[in-house]
Parts: structure tokens; sequence; C-alpha cells
């Protein structure tokens, strides 16, 4: 019995799509900022600001102007107090809005946990009943069905469908069995048939379940090192500003237009880089979060930033590539036979063939020559001939008329042992069928008499539809794409063409494998590939960003640093477009963050020493009414626009498939100028406001 499903790629974003329904992530709605406000509220704790820096001195200019508000009130110094509280208020409530985004996904996922009865094997093969929690690594616990799995393990013994829903959202049951790729099984799924014995791989509290509750909700977030080297820089540059201000205050003493604490702290803030760094942490979760929603558990922040510096990706032409499952696209007569000879044939030997490609054979039959597609009273009588290793063909003895199709070796044996010939011009179309790529099935019967070849049945790779487009698109985005096959180098090199993929390796073994990412690695390339046996482990571990299909081995999942659950390979192509739509936001609202202080100064400094020096006048471009509603505009516009830029930090930036010049071009258009514009207008517009605030206008 075998439990698959096919997607197109349309298809699968639709389920992609489902899923982040299913546990209310995704969407970004105003609500959230409401129900987030009590954990941006708890993070006004001194001890959480000191993990950033830039936050860190805007809470500490919001508790120094306050205690001015308390001791020297004025509604000035009140207001500036009060929105510099908003400011750093805001920045929590960035962070708390993306890690709540977490919540609704981590509670489904605590949903699926379930304290359970394990019934662990003895050394004398007896069974025990223990809690699930009290198993450890090496245990072997017997699962039937309808029993839940208790805990994170590789079946050793015996086959079962598996229900994952609860984890992955998807209501089809999966195969599960012992030697083999699919062996690997999660905690808290479903056995619906059969028996199994696993093997028990995770400590308790250490399980699958239990890293991507602790992932989505952002608790065991590690920040990547560019995030490091960002905040770095940010924090060099709150200390360049902070000296600055600091050096201002002697020079505006020796000019006679001393400013205040308070005048002095709004303008740090407003030249400090606070958007970036108060957004800054929010991005990086929401990246984790989009790779979520997909159902990818990235075990490290690094490993999701990796994928967008991604320069070559490694692919499986099974299952990735192509559908995995060959079929049956053209019938070929040969010799006196005619194509409805050979359809007739083709079906008959395919009708007791359970193989994909089989049932190809019948369906092609069926819709270009009318033929039925299920075996009739007479046909259902007849003797059926599985393939075998050995035999290398299937068919059917029905009376006296016998119907093969298999390799060629095979069926021309056949076929000399009843006295017939493989005529030449079969062999001819067997080559050419070899040399495009595709596989060649002959078929031949006999009727008591001789035996006569029909024809010669094609088999394709197909490749999956918009494949050559996404290749296309990784081209422009600088990345290589090589696929890796076991198929010989004529059908590897045109299913390459086919797919336009740049490169493969053909007939490839796992030190194969390892080789080609050490040569790439060493050209200073990051590279990405897929797997699921034990044999892809150390390749997966090698790659700087290696994802483990979920229906695979423990070892290779414990080897790669993220986990599709899904088991879609083709999926690696989202991982790094995911990847590069986190370093483009980040860069985005850095360069707007940056660029938007531009206006801030026209508004500030003028503000401050225009009493003095009449003609910095000039620079009041806005005509804001007063230095008191300047500063104070300035101060408002610099908290709300963190509130006004959560949403894109969440959904991050439209991601188009460009070369790294292009991207840098859109980034200054759109991110550079509109970060200078757009202050220029909303200070303008809160002025209007604020002038009408007794004491301020």
């Amino acid at each position: 019995m075998t439990v698959t499903e096919e997607r197109t790629p349309l298809e699968g974003q639709q389920h992609h799509a489902e899923n982040a329904g299913r546990v209310g992530a995704g969407v970004f709605s105003p609500r959230q900022l409401w129900t987030s406000l009590p954990g941006a509220l708890r993070k006004l704790n001194p001890k959480h600001q000191l993990k950033n820096p830039v936050m860190f001195v805007v809470w500490a200019g919001s508790a120094l102007t306050t205690v001015f508000a308390i001791t020297d009130p004025s509604v000035f110094t009140i207001l500036i107090a009060i929105w510099l509280w908003f400011t750093v208020l805001f920045a929590n409530l960035a962070e708390a809005v993306a890690e709540g985004r977490g919540k609704a996904q981590a509670e489904s996922l605590r949903k699926s946990k379930k304290e359970t009865v394990a019934r662990r094997l003895t050394e004398d093969g007896s069974e025990e009943r223990v809690p699930g929690v009290d198993l450890r690594i090496g245990d072997l616990v017997v699962v039937e069905a309808g029993e839940v799995i208790p805990g994170d393990g590789d079946v050793v013994e015996g086959i079962a469908t598996v229900d994952e829903s609860a984890i992955t959202g998807e209501s089809a049951p999966v195969i599960r069995e012992s030697g083999g790729d699919r062996s690997a099984v999660t905690g808290g799924t479903t056995v619906l048939s059969d028996r199994v014995v696993v093997k028990i791989t995770t400590k308790p509290g250490e399980s699958f379940v239990d890293r991507m509750i602790a992932l989505v909700e952002g608790a065991s977030r590690q920040k990547t090192p560019n995030e490091i080297a960002l905040t770095i820089l940010l924090a060099t540059l709150t200390i360049i500003f902070l000296l600055a201000v600091v050096a201002l205050q002697p020079m505006a003493s020796y000019s006679g237009s001393e400013q205040s604490v308070v005048v002095l702290t709004a303008l740090l803030v407003c030249l400090i880089p606070t958007t970036i760094g108060a957004l800054l942490s929010a991005i990086g979760i929401a990246g984790m979060d989009r790779l979520v929603q997909r159902n990818v558990l990235a075990t490290s922040g690094r490993a999701v930033e990796a994928a967008g510096d991604v320069s070559t990706l490694l692919l499986d032409k099974t299952g990735t590539i192509t559908f995995g499952n060959r079929k049956a696209t053209e019938l070929i007569p040969v010799g006196e036979s005619t194509q409805d000879d050979l359809a007739r044939a083709a079906r008959l030997s395919s009708l007791a063939d359970g193989t994909p490609e089989g049932r190809s054979i019948v369906e092609l039959i069926a819709r270009e020559h009318g033929l039925p597609g299920q075996a009739d009273e007479n046909e259902k009588l007849a003797e059926f001939v599985p393939f075998t290793a050995q035999t290398r063909m299937s068919g059917i003895d029905v009376g006296g008329r016998q119907v093969r199709k298999g390799a060629t070796a095979a069926v021309r044996q056949w076929v000399r042992e009843r006295g017939g010939d493989m005529p030449d011009e079969t062999e001819r179309v067997v080559d050419a069928i070899s040399q495009q790529g595709g596989t060649p099935l002959v078929v031949a019967e006999t009727d008591g008499g001789r035996a006569n070849v029909c024809g010669v049945i094609r088999l394709s790779d197909v490749v999956k539809p918009g494949m050559k487009e996404r290749f296309a698109e990784l081209r422009t985005m600088g990345i290589k794409t090589v696929m890796i096959t076991g198929d010989n180098p004529l059908t590897a090199k045109a299913i390459a063409e086919d797919a336009g993929v740049d490169d493969y390796l053909a007939e490839a073994k796992p030190e194969d494998k390892m080789a080609l990412i050490k040569k790439e690695q060493e050209g200073g390339r990051l590279v990405a590939m897929t797997g699921d046996g034990t044999n892809d482990a150390p390749a997966l571990a090698q790659s700087d960003v290696g994802v483990a299909m979920n229906t695979g081995t423990s070892a290779a999942k414990e080897a790669g640093n993220m986990v599709d659950l899904d088991s879609d390979p083709t999926k690696l192509i989202e991982i790094v477009e995911i990847g590069k739509q986190l370093l483009i936001t980040r860069g985005a609202l850095t360069t707007f963050s940056v660029a938007n202080d531009l206006a801030k100064y026209f508004a500030i400094l003028p503000a401050m020493f225009t009493g003095i020096f009449a003609q910095l006048g000039a620079l009041n471009i806005m005509h804001l009414a007063t230095p008191k509603s300047a500063i104070l505009s300035a101060v408002i516009f610099n908290a709300l626009i963190i509130v006004a830029l959560i949403p894109l930090a969440l959904r991050g930036v439209r991601y188009r498939p460009s070369s790294a010049s292009e991207l840098l071009r859109r980034n200054l258009l759109v991110y550079g100028l509109g970060g200078i514009v757009s202050p220029f207008l909303g200070i303008w517009l809160i002025d209007l406001l604020v002038r009408l605030i007794p004491g301020i206008g």
C-alpha cells in the first residue's frame, strides 16, 4: 500500500496558505497590536532593554525626561516625556507582535502533544507500560493502530500508515516503514493501521514538537551574524551621536543659547537610528515565522540568513525536478505491428502492473486509444505475471496467448526462446529513447507460435510544471542550480536540458555529493541542498543550508539545519526566497531609517539655534510654527513611524528575482527617497496639530 500525493507549484502554495490560516499566522491585523500590548509593557523592564543598545538609550532618555517632567513640569516637557515612552513602547510592540504571531501556532502544536502511555519492550521481549515522559534514547516501543506515537524515533520493525495532520496540517496519511528513508516518526502523531516498533531517538522535552514550540514562540531564536553586525553598527552610531549631542551643549552655551536637557534628549533620540533599532528584532522573528508558515523548522536563524546568501543549489532529480515516477508518453510500433496492435498488447501486459509506470501505460492507452482502463471479466480470469528483479518483465497469460513487456535484454531473450527474433528497428528505437533521456520498455507477444515484437513504450521522467521558469529566476538572482541524479550521463544530460538547470552530477554517490559541496564552498559560495536518507547526512551537515525531509531518517534531520514538515524537496527554492526576503527587508528598513533622519535635522537643529543664528531660519523649509512645536513634532513622528512600519517588518518587503544592482537601485529609489520625503510631510502635518496646543504653538 502506498499513499502519495503530487502537487503543482500552485497547489503547493495553496497548501501552505491553508496551513498558515490553520494556525492564524501570516496576515497582519491591527488587532494584533492591541493583543500584544501587555507583552510590550512587560518588555519595558530595563534588563530587556539592555539587549538593544539603541532602544536602551531611548529608554534612559525617557526616564530622564520623566524626572524633569515631575520636578519642573511644563506642557512641552510632559509631552516630550510621554512620546519618548511611546517610542520605547512601540519598539517593544513590534517585537511583541512578531512573537505573538507564533503563539497561535505554538498553541496548536501543544494540543498535538498528548501524555501517552508507551508500550516499552524489555530485554526478554515482553512489554511494560510506562509514561511517555519516562522514555529514553534507545528504548523500543510498540505502537498499533489507533495509538499515539509516544516520542520521536525511527521505525525499526513493520510498516504502518500514520496521521501527521496535528504536526503538518496535511490530512492525507503517510507511510512509515523500517529499513528505508521513510522511517522517521514524530511524537504526538497517530498510527492508523498495522503495527510498528519504534526506536526512540530523543530525550523527553527535546522532541521535534518541543523544539518547534520554542522556535515559533521566539524563545530559542539566536541573533544571526548579520543581525549582530548591524546591531554593533547601530550601537556605534548611537555612541557617536551621543558624543555629538554632549559636545553640542558647550558650543550652545558659548553662543548664548544653552539648551535644556529635555531638548538635547529629544535631539539625541531623533538622531540615532531608532526606527531600524526598534524593528530589527521583529524582522528576524518574522523571517523565522514565514518559514514556519510554510511548515519548515529552522534550527537556527543563521540558516535562514544563509539561505538568503546561497549561490549554489543542489537538487535531487527524482521528486524535486521530476515527479519521481516515470510515465508512459509514447507508443512506437515496430515491424508489421500497428499502433492499435501495440496499444492492445501493452494494455494487457500492464493490467496487473501496480507500479506507477504500469498504471501510466494503461492511462495513456485509455486516453489516446479509447481502450478500457480496467480488466473485463475474461481478463480477470487470466494469469498475471508480476515483475521481478530476476525476470525484469511483467505481463499476462490468457488462453494460449502470452504478452510480456520489460527491459530490452530480458524481452530479447524471451522472444528468442520462443523462436522469434528482435528486429534491428527495435534496437534503433531503444537506443534513440535512451539517448534522449527516456526509458524504453519492449513489448512482445506469442499466440502459441513464434514470438513477435510489437513495439516499444517510451517512459519519460516528467519535469514538474514551472520548474524551468523557477530555475531561470534563480539564474537572474545569481544562483547556480545543480541537478544530482543516479542516472547515466546521457539521461542526466537530457533531463537537465529539459529542466533548465545550470549543471548536473550523474551517477552520483554520497561521496560525490560531499566532494561537489566542498568544491563549491572553496570558491566562496554558500551551498544549499535537500536530503532524506542516512547517506545524505554527511552532505547535509557539510552544506550551509541543509534541508532534511520530515519523512526521512532521524540521522538526516539531525544533520540538517532545517526540516521540511511537508517533505517537499522543491521547497528549497522557497526557502532561498524567504532568506533573500529577510535580508532585503532588513536592508530596506535600514535605508529608510537612515534616510528619514535627514528631515529631523531640518526640524530640530534650526529650532534649537534660530534665535542666535537667524540665518538658520532658511533651513526651516517645512515652516514649522515654533521651536517647541518643531522638536515635539519630530519626536512624535519618530514614534509613530515605528508603528507604521510594523506591518512591513512582519510581512517583509516584496521579493522579486533580480540582480544585486537592480535590488540596490530599487532600494535607494523606494526606501531611500521614501525615507527622505515621508518625514518632511509627516512632521509638517503633525506640526499643524501640535501648534494648536497651548504653550507649544
